[in-house]
């Protein structure tokens, strides 16, 4: 098998080629591992760097999480940008198709720190040659205050250690399932390269001011101890209870006064309140109600005294307090929602955060709280967890008697990390944000407002289908924050900074120290910057080094540019940036998609790709989405092995973009019955000739109206194919080709087998070279057609008769066989009146053998031409041996068929061989 590059491919209209050379007996058990290491040897897939980039179709492979296991979803979507590949390719493409490793983040720390039995502090030295304290399951029974801990550099080390098995075992199923990849392009995203790129772009970012760092209260994962970001929250209900408290109003005219408007005030004093966080009392700043709610009107600017630590707050207005909910007023706390976030910044009022980052109430009394009762009520719930102290406080209340009634119970949505399963805090820190148009601001580069440039990008892109656009747009237009891009995590991209530490040995955040672009990658755990030592690490005068790292988005939003090479090899970048297409599931549309919109627009003011091929969800027998957290889905391998790669393809193929698709073997099971129907009728229509018959692929011979027919239709099969695929329409392209085929084989190939084996001469031999042509002529186009959905079946038949790969061959043209002409009609008539003559032997209950004596039939006199062109292919198929007659029409036709047996005889089935 000889490799052939762009401009290199076998000619694939040659007049005539050697005599195939099928095997006896065809199989598709075994050409995964056949063809696969074919493939390599020969590097079919391998990307021609010579191609400029007009000449060039490149890709934005998903790089898939290092973490457990490939599933059923993954193979999915996969073999969408497989067909894809495949295709361009076949239309002259150099197609640049890599594979990246996501290999930072949360999965893969938490699967060290057990395998391993390490965690990390990031103020360790970084030790040569480390060798972790347990390896295996062994780590599995250590809990985390028994790790050993070890520098953030080391750990990193082993998380790589640990991942590249997965990426083999990740290569290894990419590879069986046929992916066309060129597994010489790829890259990881905690690679040295990754490293020296997301860096490089950061500190580009910075420079421009689109990067900026903030204190500011922000949503908080207390497991993973990490901040998040707004695209990386679910909304989910969780289980609460509404208290009913009372907060006591200062001013007693106030209150009469409130009372007579109609607020509901109890005791002459008593303004009630619910809430569901009833331990963040000690961190209520005020009372919000609506500026045009009548019954508040007399407290605002008025203060009351919380219950239990009688700490006096004001009651102020904000437009956003619901008037219809509740009693409607509320309490602000710093923070217990992102409702108290926006009052608190709308109405400058004081922080008093009580909630530490593990979840925890802070030990020390606040400030804020003098009373002895009040400080007492904080001493009792301090350092315990926001459930443990709601139960504490409620105690409280219930015995001052400031909560009315008992707890009523409710369900809330509230925010969670997607990873996560404990709602989200609010805590305050310092944290690095890159702009993405959540907050108003105007890009110098290109002087338009932030948010609405990406808009405009999101209209720009080719999504396919369209109304994923629409998911897009909302997500952009909703944004109210810009990106959180620091994570106070280890295994990740570090943030190539320090801090310089004043001579008071306090560190100054405002003063930042970057290194050059030319030292990056650096870590500032380990690393020293310029005109600095490593005594000086923590010393007044000194310099400390940022201890967060880049949010994993931060990093696979910069995918384009980490497989195209920006920065380290340019060439290379020039050849495929930007790239075709970004092919991705629909539920990463508001973070990878539009991340990377993000960081290309802000780098080069343009998109980085022109399309988007947008995934389905797999959903399992009972329509549920499948995924690990549900323990619902299927590990591809066994499939694979058990139908076949190029049936479990199929089963992936024939699903739509953008629409789900359910797990399906019965439809595995129908494409394995194609893919070894490839094998076995290639292998009888090509053979047609006898043995050593060279294959005419003349389409000169083709002369019999039958045989031009079929050719015909494959004109039109292809044309749509062809048009279907360009449109990002795969399932259609593969609809139409299949169709095709199965009328190809049930019908056509039936009809003309007997003239084209031509055993007793019956046929001239231009007849039957017409036949014989028109065979090996459809079978060269179907198999085309096909490979970029079954690649081993038909890269198996290429080889019977072809030179070099069927994957680096042309695409079928109609236009090449535009001058066969012919008339479809014929097929189909054809078609159908061998239907309805097999019809008449199944009705009766007779071999498909059973020769007919005598048959007439009768067809609207329209048709009668076209049938009486293939009455003799008719008559060998349906094995007429009398009289034939076909006349016109005197009755109601078959409406299937537009005619109708009017008349038989049937004789008797012939004896069946014996042995």
């Amino acid at each position: 098998m000889e490799t052939t590059h762009m401009g290199e491919r076998p000619d694939t209209t040659p007049t005539r080629v050697p005599a195939p050379n099928a095997p006896d007996r065809v199989g598709a058990e075994g050409l995964e591992a056949k063809w696969g290491e074919l493939w390599e040897k020969e590097g079919t897939y391998a990307f021609d760097r010579s191609a400029v980039r007009e000449e060039v179709y490149s890709i934005d492979t998903p790089p898939p999480t290092v973490s457990g296991s490939l599933h059923v979803g993954h193979v999915f979507s996969y073999t969408h940008t497989d067909v894809v590949a495949r295709y361009q390719r076949m239309t002259g493409k150099a197609v640049f198709y890599p594979m990246g490793w996501d290999d930072n983040g949360l999965p893969t720390e938490r699967r060290v720190q057990n395998y391993y039995g390490v965690r990390v502090d990031p103020t360790l030295p970084y030790v040569e040659d480390f060798t972790p304290p347990h390896e295996g399951g062994e780590g599995k029974s250590i809990k985390a205050r028994d790790q050993l801990p070890i520098s953030r550099k080391n750990f990193v080390e082993l998380c790589e250690r640990l991942t590249v098995e997965d990426e083999a075992q990740f290569e290894a199923l990419w590879r069986y399932l046929g992916l066309s990849v060129d597994w010489k392009q790829n890259y990881q995203t905690i690679g040295a390269k990754a490293r020296k790129i997301a860096q490089a772009a950061f500190l580009k970012n910075l420079e421009r001011g689109e990067a900026y760092q903030s204190e500011a209260p922000g949503l908080w994962d207390i497991t993973f101890q990490t901040a998040v970001a707004q695209a990386e929250l679910e909304s989910r209900e969780y289980p609460g209870f509404y208290h009913r408290l009372a907060f006591h109003i200062t001013d007693p005219a106030a209150a009469a006064t409130a009372a007579e408007a109609g607020a509901p005030i109890e005791n002459g004093v008593d303004v009630y309140i619910e809430t569901t966080r009833p331990e963040l009392l000690g961190a209520c700043v005020a009372l919000v109600a609506h500026p045009d709610d009548e019954r508040y009107k007399p407290l605002f600017g008025t203060t009351v005294a919380s219950p239990v630590f009688g700490v006096e707050v004001p009651v102020l207005a904000h437009p956003a307090a619901e008037m219809d909910k509740g009693a409607g007023i509320a309490m602000c706390c710093t923070f217990g929602d992102t409702t108290d976030i926006d009052w608190w910044r709308d109405l400058d009022l004081p922080l008093r955060a009580i909630l530490r980052k593990d979840g925890r109430i802070q030990v020390e009394v606040p400030e804020w709280i003098t009373a002895p009762a009040g400080v007492a009520a904080f001493e009792a719930i301090a350092g315990k967890t926001t459930y443990s102290a709601r139960e504490a406080l409620v105690e409280m209340l219930r015995e001052s008697g400031e909560m009315s009634g008992e707890p009523v119970k409710t369900v809330r949505q509230t925010n969670f990390f997607e990873k996560g399963d404990k709602p989200l805090e609010i805590v305050t820190s310092r944290q690095w944000y890159i702009r993405n148009g959540g907050k108003p601001w105007t890009n110098p580069a290109s002087g338009a407002d932030l948010n609405a440039e990406l808009v405009g990008r999101g209209r720009d892109l080719e999504f396919h289908p369209d109304f994923m656009r629409v998911r897009y747009e909302n997500w952009v237009t909703g944004l109210n924050n810009d990106w959180l891009v620091s994570r106070q995590r280890f295994f990740g991209v570090p943030f190539p900074l320090w801090y310089e530490v004043d001579a008071n040995g306090e560190v100054d955040y405002s003063k930042v120290i970057t290194p050059s672009f030319e030292a990056l990658p650096v870590d500032p755990s380990s690393d020293v910057p310029e005109g600095y030592t490593e005594e000086q690490r923590g010393q007044a005068g000194g310099f400390v080094g940022e201890l967060d790292i880049m949010d994993t988005w931060a990093t696979s939003s910069l995918s384009p540019e980490l497989a195209c090479g920006w920065l380290v090899d340019e060439d290379l970048f020039s050849r495929t940036y930007p790239m075709d297409l970004r092919p991705q599931g629909q539920d990463i549309i508001r973070t990878w998609l539009f991340s990377t919109v993000v960081r290309a627009n802000l780098e080069f003011g343009a998109l980085p790709w022109k399309h988007a091929g947008i995934s389905g969800w797999i959903l399992d027998p009972d329509h549920k989405k499948m995924s690990k957290s549900k323990g619902n889905v299927v590990t591809p391998m066994g499939l694979l092995e058990k139908y076949g790669s190029d049936a479990v393809r199929y089963w992936a193929a024939s699903a739509r973009l953008g629409l789900d698709a359910t797990f399906d073997e019965q439809q595995m099971k129908i494409g394995r019955r194609l893919a070894i129907k490839v094998l076995n009728a290639s292998k009888f229509a090509l053979t047609m000739g006898g043995e050593g018959a060279d294959l005419d692929l003349d389409p000169a011979r083709i002369t019999a109206d039958l045989d031009r027919s079929v050719i015909a239709e494959l004109r039109r099969v292809i044309e749509t194919a062809s048009q279907a695929l360009a449109s990002y329409d795969h399932s259609r392209a593969l609809e139409v080709t299949e169709s095709f085929f199965w009328t190809f084989c049930d019908d056509y190939l039936e009809l003309v087998k007997e003239r084209a084996y031509n055993r007793d001469g019956k046929w001239s031999e231009d007849e039957a070279a017409s036949a014989r042509a028109a065979l090996a002529l459809v079978i060269d186009n179907v198999i085309r057609l096909l490979a970029p959905y079954l690649p081993y079946v038909t890269e198996e038949v290429w080889s019977w008769y072809r030179t070099g790969s069927i994957h680096r061959s042309a695409w079928p043209t109609a236009a090449l066989l535009e001058s066969v002409g012919g008339d479809p009609a014929v097929l189909s008539t054809a078609s159908a009146t061998l239907i309805a003559l097999r019809r008449v032997k199944s009705e009766a209950k007779v071999s498909p053998r059973t020769p007919f004596l005598a048959v007439r039939l009768e067809a609207p006199a329209d048709s009668l031409t076209a049938l009486e062109s293939v009455r003799a292919d008719l008559a060998a198929a349906s094995k007429i041996e009398g009289p034939f007659d076909l006349v016109a029409l005197s009755g109601e036709a078959d409406p299937e068929i537009g005619a109708r047996v009017a008349s038989f005889e049937l004789g008797e089935a012939p004896a069946k061989k014996k042995g």
